[in-house]
């Protein structure tokens, strides 16, 4: 606000009239131009307040087809590029997203709903994770091995999978695509974007901030609108070699059905029931401090979000009351409002969900502690906001103990040893991540060896770091995001079997003796010759 006798400073204008343009994100990226639909646009609106706050283009098949096209092309120049060149796109990338952190935070909370400082904290790991892969890129090794034969060279080499066709969520829209993004490109593939339809702003101005590096057109595209058409070009399509999804496992399993018709690689991350297990020896006040941050982070809605708490039943009382306690202090409101800290359910769908799974738990038996109510009244009358919840007496009967809550409920569970925590834990399709609490480390290895999870921690809930792989077994998925294991995921390896010409005659050679053309000579007693002369 300025009084009547200053003038706002002209950057700071143009940025507020951007902010306010609907059409500012308008755009698809197709081999690096902006490219817009003439099938018209789709509306983002805040799940906070409900008012719009952008527009993409309703892209469909055509568009996608376009992109690959344009990945296709650009995928030989840009694998024959060094690790080190392409680095340096990589770097140059995670400069401009710090430079324009706060502005892409309020943009990320404005379309998803989280807290800014939540969405700022996204964006600096995402960061971490271009400037690690960047550097790992560096590393991909191949291999020299001994060959069978004097004249045998046998090499191992690590190539570009190919075009990738990457599918991200809305949960966390900036870190789904850079932690897929960042090793694709590094390891000199081409990849086209297909962003969730709730959530595409931020995907197109981290791409527009991709292509001002100056990266060579059709590496990076990006494409918005169905999801049906678009996918169904990267299932279709063999130049496509590779597909990255994150999102529910149905929608999961549908695409590894169709994608292996072509026998395409996939990385998918689906969903999970992560449990967390806190034994009477564990910290207590850690325990419940770290649940609560695990738990309402996103307003639940995290894939590897704790879904289920096990509370041994000599702390059970202590722990839920602590929790609660810790819960009911939790402000909930908008994004951009000081100090919240939950902010909005993505959508009204979302919201019924929750309030079907706490209604059942309640008819069931299950008592609530803090919470279990939609807010609706004031601020939040215009949002999805589902008040922080607490439940007890939680018993397997009920939904919230058999599907993935993805919402601001805490179910709460009584066990008393731990055989029975473990089988109960395990009794689930999904295997993503669990999370256990003790100071014995005899249980320590015990539990991390017995648990049937991708993940597991222990006395802490955070998991994401761009050095270790990220991803699940079962139907919680295939692949990993992170680590070297992540990079692995996007190179293809080609064995070398090379004969190099020598003196004299090095292909007569075998084993025991020298023979003649065409007939071996046996190797010691009892053995036949491990090699002919004749190469095969």
């Amino acid at each position: 606000m300025t009084s009547g006798n200053e003038e706002m400073d002209p950057r700071l204008e143009l940025e507020l009239k951007q902010e306010l343009d609907l059409d500012r994100w308008n755009c698809q990226w197709i081999n690096g131009e902006k490219v817009t639909s003439a099938q018209g646009s789709m509306t983002v609106y805040n799940p906070a307040t409900g008012e719009a706050v952008g527009r993409v283009p309703r892209g469909d098949g055509e568009a996608a087809a376009r992109a690959v096209d344009a990945a296709s092309a650009a995928l030989p120049g840009w694998g024959r590029l060094t690790a080190v060149q392409r680095a340096a796109y990589l770097n140059l990338w995670a400069e401009r997203i710090e430079q324009a952190r706060d502005q892409l935070a309020r943009l990320m909370s404005r379309e998803q709903g989280k807290p800014i400082q939540e969405a700022a904290g996204e964006l600096d790991g995402s960061v971490q994770f271009i400037r690690w892969y960047a550097e790992e890129g560096k590393r991909v090794y191949g291999e020299t091995i001994p060959g069978s034969r004097p004249n045998q060279r046998i090499m191992v080499w690590r190539q570009p999978v190919g075009v990738v066709g990457m599918i991200t969520p809305w949960n966390f829209p900036a870190a789904m695509i850079i932690r897929k993004a960042a090793p694709a490109l590094t390891a000199g593939c081409t990849i086209v974007v297909k962003p969730a339809s709730q959530t595409p702003l931020i995907a197109v101005a981290l791409m527009e901030l991709l292509i001002d590096t100056g990266i060579p057109s059709g590496v990076a595209n990006l494409v918005t609108g169905s999801a049906a058409a678009i996918s169904d070009v990267f299932l279709s399509d063999a130049r496509v070699r590779k597909i990255s999804f994150t999102g529910s496992t149905e929608v999961g399993k549908s695409i590894m059905q169709r994608a292996a018709g072509g026998l395409k690689r996939l990385s998918l991350e689906l969903g999970g029931i992560a449990p967390v297990i806190v034994f009477p020896d564990a910290d207590i006040e850690l325990a419940a401090e770290s649940i609560v941050g695990n738990k309402f982070e996103n307003c639940g809605q995290v894939c590897n979000g704790i879904n289920v708490i096990y509370a041994h039943e000599t702390i059970h009382k202590e722990l839920s009351e602590r929790i609660a306690a810790q819960t009911r202090m939790l402000r909930v409101g908008p994004g951009d409002e000081p100090d919240v800290e939950v902010g909005p359910l993505i959508d009204r769908e979302a919201m019924l969900r929750v309030e079907r799974l706490v209604a059942d738990a309640k008819a069931k038996g299950a008592s609530v502690l803090t919470g279990g109510y939609a807010l609706l009244e004031e601020k939040y009358a215009h949002g999805h906001y589902y008040a922080p919840t607490v439940l007890t007496d939680v018993n397997e009967e009920m939904d919230v103990m058999k599907e993935e809550i993805f919402g601001p409920v805490a179910p709460i569970v009584a066990f008393s040893e731990e055989d029975e925590v473990i089988a109960r834990c395990n009794a689930t399709p999904y295997g993503l991540a669990a999370y256990v609490f003790t100071r014995d480390v005899s249980r320590v290895y015990r539990m991390c060896e017995q648990l049937e999870f991708g993940m597991v921690a222990v006395n802490g809930t955070s998991l994401s770091v761009p050095q270790a792989p990220f991803g699940g077994i079962k139907e919680s998925g295939t692949g990993r995001e992170g680590g070297h294991h992540g990079l692995d995921d996007y190179l293809e390896l080609k064995y070398i079997n090379l004969f190099v010409e020598g003196k004299g005659d090095e292909r007569w050679v075998t084993i025991g003796r020298k023979s003649s053309p065409g007939h071996p000579v046996p190797g010691p007693a009892g053995l036949s010759p491990l090699l002919s002369w004749k190469e095969r």
